[in-house]
């Protein structure tokens, strides 16, 4: 699933595309994709995992799920979701929700939920937080109303990073080190972001998918943890269990 990061580096690869004319609309998309031909592109957003297309009036959602993809000006051999045909180029999406939003955006999202947008505020972040104490770490941090754009790597590495295991309640968790598992996760956010822009964010990971922690030098353990039952890489040793 992408995460937040690789939808802004999405919205950056498309922006040839910002004030062209749809000529085109095909996919196996059920919702009345017929309503984008012939309109021009008026910008694009995206909201934490959301990439949004806008039109004038409405806006597309693109959710890529678990196994959803793209390609710009290319094609692969399965069947496209949808497909938007330009006079230049081309935008394909594969195995994703695809949404027609009709209300203004700025009713639907909350702008400053986002741990990329400019509008982000932590203060929020730690007021929704603090009304959870019973909510796990690991599940705090893939909430979108909290978090949106965080996914199941920037959890785990956020955590590691900042030594707080999993399975800690929020309601117990000091101050300072909650102050820092909201600033960690917009920092790692932007970490993630700039690695994979240049094809290096694997070689960064400290617990996600690693057997032994470079701290300790005991090995990781990996558990299916949480509400979300996502896995969870964490080291048992240097990551404290607030309960």
């Amino acid at each position: 699933m992408p995460e937040g990061p690789s939808i802004i580096i999405l919205k950056e690869a498309v922006q040839n595309f910002k004030g062209k004319k749809v000529n085109q609309v095909t996919g196996n998309t059920k919702i009345e994709k017929e309503r984008m031909a012939g309109l021009k592109i008026i910008d694009f957003k995206s909201w934490g995992k959301h990439f949004l297309i806008c039109f004038p009036g409405f806006a597309c959602r693109i959710h890529f799920m678990l196994f959803g993809s793209y390609r710009i000006n290319e094609k692969k051999i399965t069947p496209s979701r949808l497909s938007l045909q330009f006079k230049k180029g081309e935008l394909n999406f594969y195995a994703c929700s695809v949404k027609l939003i009709d209300e203004p955006l700025d009713s639907i999202y909350d702008w400053a939920g986002d741990v990329m947008n400019e509008s982000w505020d932590p203060k929020k972040a730690k007021r929704k937080l603090k009304a959870l104490p019973q909510t796990l770490a690991c599940d705090a941090l893939l909430d979108q109303h909290i978090f949106a754009g965080v996914g199941n790597i920037i959890k785990n590495e956020v955590l590691y990073r900042i030594k707080i295991h999993p399975e800690s309640r929020i309601g117990k968790i000091p101050l300072k080190q909650l102050n820092l598992l909201i600033k960690e996760a917009r920092n790692y956010s932007f970490d993630f972001y700039e690695w994979k822009k240049k094809y290096v964010l694997k070689k960064h990971w400290l617990a996600h998918t690693k057997r032994i922690c470079t701290r300790c030098n005991l090995p990781i353990i990996k558990k299916y943890l949480g509400k979300t039952n996502r896995r969870s890489f964490f080291c048992n040793n240097c990551q404290k269990l607030y309960k």
